[in-house]
């Protein structure tokens, strides 16, 4: 059944169950668990949204190329390749103007002749993107949430509409997530540079002891060493107190 075929009341009740499921996926969100996974729970959530939805994917734009970073077919992931290949398509243009994009049938080839044509060998005739982007005092764009069709009519600007509200609950979701994240990794460099410092300070009272110097001369010899072997200072003077212990 198509997206025009469906009643709009039961596609937004079935749009409304499907956002509710996201809020209890997202709900178990930690700090464990990596940005990749929580971009694979909007390709799912989409999946739902959009009735006429046959394939969902997430293109990121983290390094010098976009990437799809989830999917759920690995036929949208040759889509999407093909798409980045031909240097425009949906998702990219979405990223672009950060408005979404629908587009389908003839209008697909008019204005992205190569990367119509190989979608079509894929059955794809439909094609909805919308722009993701981190929520945040200074929005910082991810990619794009594309969406692909089999039927020239399956998407309209309801589905459109079902889709940025997704895209906002999933950023609001992923920025609390990733902020979560780099407070976690600060904390663990917090605790890793007290342990190495802990280190240095033993392995300095080593060199004090036993060759009766002072602080700062201990200090320069592990410096010296470090320097000398291209290892770090932690590195030597965790080496030098297990040296003590064998």
């Amino acid at each position: 059944m198509t997206a025009e075929e469906l009643p709009e009341a039961s596609r937004v009740d079935e749009a409304t169950d499907a956002l509710e499921d996201l809020e209890l996926l997202w709900a178990a969100l930690t700090a464990e668990e990596p940005l990749e996974a929580a971009l694979q729970r909007l390709v799912e959530a989409a999946l739902k949204v959009v009735g006429g939805a046959d394939a969902v994917s997430v293109t990121v734009h983290s390094g010098l190329e976009p990437e799809t970073a989830a999917a759920s077919h690995d036929w949208a992931i040759t889509v999407d390749e093909n798409q980045y290949a031909a240097g425009d398509g949906p998702c990219l243009e979405a990223a672009r103007i950060r408005e979404p994009v629908l587009v389908a049938g003839a209008e697909a080839f008019r204005r992205w002749p190569r990367f119509a044509a190989d979608a079509e060998r894929f059955g794809v005739h439909a094609y909805l993107s919308t722009p993701l982007a981190l929520a945040g005092p200074d929005t910082e764009l991810i990619g794009a949430l594309n969406v692909y069709g089999f039927q020239v009519d399956a998407f309209d600007r309801l589905d459109e509409a079902l889709l940025k509200l997704v895209t906002s609950t999933a950023a609001t979701t992923i920025s609390n997530a990733s902020r979560y994240v780099r407070m976690r990794n600060l904390a663990e460099n917090l605790r890793t540079a007290m342990a190495s410092r802990s280190e240095i300070e033993q392995a300095k009272g080593v060199l004090m002891a036993v060759h009766g110097i002072t602080a700062d001369e201990a200090f320069a010899r592990l410096v010296g060493q470090s320097q000398h072997t291209n290892t770090k200072l932690a590195v030597v003077a965790r080496e030098l107190l297990a040296s003590l212990r064998s």
